[in-house]
């Protein structure tokens, strides 16, 4: 018998990756002033998410999810939220009109402000001060004031976080998503380079079918879903303090809601089946994320699987895998025998880049487009080996014209990283290969689902 749970209860569990804020009442004045703030979500967005991730289980949908390593409150601009916004949306259309499947979009977004580190400190020039980790915790610049954890970080992240669901929710109803709107979608460097291209031709396609909707009378009035999108956002639950200040009950189900995000994942450093994370979020009722890395056992993950989903509801858990082009296929098969033959209902989502990182011979970390091409595609034909359903991908991108990843059809190439290398934590695609990447996936998409509808027909015929 699990005991009971409370939104605090993961206090009296082990809990990695956590800061070690030098003044606990001040911590626990801002906890209590974040837990007077109104919510950034609402629990029936995050129900419809849920129903929407229960297709995909199902093999009727796909999942999108993308967004930044880690949102900086440097770079808190309309522009570059806008631009991360639309390079999802294009990939989504290429995804959805290349293989007839809806695709539901969540971003790391609004939220995104904590990131999980190898280690609690690092040394610079024989100087060791403690680990960045993310705007809502310390400061980048290398200096021990800027590293000390401070609690009012958590301040402006929710008011960030507010800012940014007020911008994404304007584009996503208020017409900018527009499917009649899909040449606009495309970024002035992109549409110069032959994914651009590409993805005009696509453009010009899509433009063909909504004329001829509408003249069989399906219009943006009378469809708004021509018009509008849903989007949500997502990011990982690491700091503790912060989910659980944001964490209400729902006056409509009387449920628990983490209302930071629609969607919150466990890392893979934090995935513990006793630990504090696991606890804390086998208790609010949003769709949840779990990271699977190449540790990950079977057995341990039928049982985190018993703690965060007991009941086996349909979209309530994502499994991201995040193994690496060279580990994929020797991990992931065990975890999906053992979840298919414990009867599990998730959504199987690659994430092909937290794997893949890599220093590069000019000393900064970096992914090899082709190692994440690689993975996707290993994800997709484990998948199809195993008779499932690959239902989804997780990329770290930016709207940005960054040199972050090797490779792609622009070739970058270690000697250009310094260019435009702007994140303060993982290398992320940038629009130009995240689109390439999305024409990619399509075309794996649209084989796994006509596998799929190959063996449906048998059994039905059977």
């Amino acid at each position: 018998m699990a005991q009971r749970w409370t939104p605090d209860s993961w206090r009296s569990k082990p809990a990695k990756q956590m800061p070690d804020y030098p003044d606990p009442a001040r911590l626990a004045e801002v906890e209590a002033q974040l837990a007077s703030y109104p919510p950034l979500v609402f629990a029936g967005e995050a129900r419809s998410l849920k129903a929407r991730l229960a297709k995909v289980a199902a093999g009727e949908a796909f999942l999108l999810q993308g967004g930044d390593c880690a949102e900086a409150f440097s770079d808190f601009e309309a522009d570059k939220i806008r631009d991360t916004f639309r390079v999802l949306l294009q990939m989504a259309v290429v995804l959805m009109f290349g293989s007839a499947v809806p695709v539901v979009k969540v971003g790391r977004m609004a939220g995104q402000f904590a990131k999980p580190r190898s280690a609690d400190t690092e040394t610079i020039d024989g100087k060791e001060l403690p680990s960045y980790r993310g705007d809502i915790i310390n400061g980048y610049e290398f200096d021990a004031a800027a590293r000390t954890p401070d609690p009012d970080r958590m301040l402006r992240a929710y008011n960030q976080s507010a800012a940014t669901l007020n911008l994404l929710r304007a584009f996503a109803q208020g017409g900018y998503a527009d499917l009649h709107k899909v040449h606009q979608w495309t970024l002035g460097f992109v549409g110069r380079s032959p994914e651009g291209q590409r993805y005009e031709a696509f453009a010009n396609r899509i433009d063909e079918a909504v004329q001829f909707m509408a003249a069989c009378g399906v219009t943006a009035e009378s469809t708004p879903s021509i018009r509008e999108t849903e989007f949500y956002t997502s990011h990982e639950a690491l700091l503790l303090p912060y989910e659980q200040a944001l964490t209400r009950i729902d006056s409509t189900s009387g449920d628990w809601y983490d209302v930071s995000a629609h969607m919150l994942w466990i890392g893979d450093r934090t995935r513990q089946p006793d630990g504090a994370h696991v606890e804390f979020l086998r208790g609010v009722k949003n769709p949840l994320g779990l990271k699977c890395g190449p540790t990950s056992d079977p057995d341990d993950l039928i049982r985190l699987l018993d703690t965060l989903n007991p009941d086996n509801e349909p979209g309530r858990m994502t499994l991201i895998v995040r193994m690496g082009a060279d580990k994929v296929e020797r991990h992931l098969p065990p975890l999906i025998r053992r979840v298919q033959a414990e009867g599990r209902t998730v959504v199987w989502s690659c994430d092909p880049m937290h794997g893949n990182t890599v220093k590069s011979t000019t000393g900064y970390k970096t992914r090899r487009f082709d190692a994440i091409l690689q993975e996707v595609g290993a994800f997709f034909a484990i998948h199809h080996a195993e008779g499932t359903y690959p239902g989804g991908v997780h990329f770290e991108l930016t709207g940005q014209d960054v040199t972050e990843c090797t490779g792609g059809a622009q070739a970058i190439t270690d000697n250009v990283l310094s260019l435009r290398y702007h994140t303060a934590c993982d290398p992320r695609l940038n629009a130009h290969q995240a689109l390439e990447l999305a024409f990619l996936t399509a075309e794996k998409l649209k084989e796994a689902r006509a596998d799929r509808d190959r063996a449906r027909r048998i059994a039905a015929a059977e």
